[in-house]
């Protein structure tokens, strides 16, 4: 169910890009913005993993320096199959983990110190299943196409507010002071409706992940119950996060902020615990 209302998310945000480029500038406008967009992602998908690992000081560490953190990262790849990522620790006491790579080969997962040091063997292994579920799932590939889209729709919103303000329509003047409205309009729902839609993609690959880590695990209530501790930690020991890579964690690290819901990278916990024990 997540994986198709992914997909219908996807055809949406990119029929947007459609209609707002046609609005704009045409097929031409649309193809221009969209290929601006994706050069401006493209470095992100190359390089984001490093970026984000030295950004919160996250350090790889061996199997000798973390034998259990090691283990269940191990236990779990060759369960699901799939390659052995990085290990990497996040020197800090609030609790939170993500993970990162352009593909299962080139991939990595982060846990902060103090999750590894407070939660129970079958809370951290939910919590790494959840994660790597995410790179088996390719979650970092479609989030980069959904932020170049949506980049792509932002650009062109930008550039009919500009039309709109400084003129550039032909025709009489009431036509051109009602394309000028309709443009300024456009430029003000089109990159919410956008974000939108990039805010539900995310939010429906955190409840893939969830489903994922707990089929992997066997054991849902182990993630059901590290949610609930990690929630409560991300309120009363927020780690220091950036609102742009907030999408990554496994629980909102802005939760203690003010956020609408509709803009949430994430689910609310308590749904996601819900699921979680009604799989169990």
């Amino acid at each position: 169910m997540n994986y198709f209302k992914t997909t219908v998310l996807l055809i949406a945000l990119t029929l947007l890009l459609i209609w707002v480029g046609s609005m704009v500038g045409g097929q031409q406008g649309a193809i221009l913005a969209f290929a601006i967009a994706m050069g401006m992602n493209f470095f992100s998908y190359w390089f984001s993993d490093k970026i984000v690992l030295k950004m919160y000081g996250a350090r790889e560490v061996s199997g000798q320096e973390s034998p259990g953190y090691h283990e269940i990262v191990r236990e779990l790849t060759i369960q699901a199959g799939m390659p052995m990522p990085k290990i990497y620790i996040i020197p800090t006491n609030a609790m939170n983990a993500f993970a990162t790579g352009r593909n299962p080969n080139h991939a990595a997962v982060a846990v902060t110190e103090g999750m590894l040091n407070s939660l129970k063997r079958e809370e951290l292994k939910g919590v790494l299943g959840h994660e790597l579920s995410h790179i088996r799932n390719r979650d970092i590939l479609i989030s980069t196409i959904v932020a170049t889209v949506a980049g792509a729709i932002m650009l062109l919103a930008n550039m009919a507010r500009w039309a709109a303000l400084f003129g550039g329509y032909g025709g009489r003047d009431g036509e051109d002071r009602g394309n000028g409205f309709a443009m300024l309009f456009l430029a003000i729902l089109a990159p919410i409706a956008a974000l939108v839609i990039q805010m539900a993609i995310s939010r429906s690959r955190e409840y893939a992940a969830d489903k994922g880590g707990a089929l992997l695990t066997g054991n849902p209530l182990g993630l059901a119950s590290a949610l609930e501790k990690l929630q409560q930690a991300s309120i009363a020991r927020p780690i220091d996060a950036n609102s742009a890579t907030a999408h990554m964690f496994i629980v909102n690290p802005l939760s203690g902020r003010s956020f609408a819901t509709l803009f949430s990278t994430h689910p609310p916990i308590e749904e996601r615990i819900k699921r979680l024990r009604a799989m169990a």
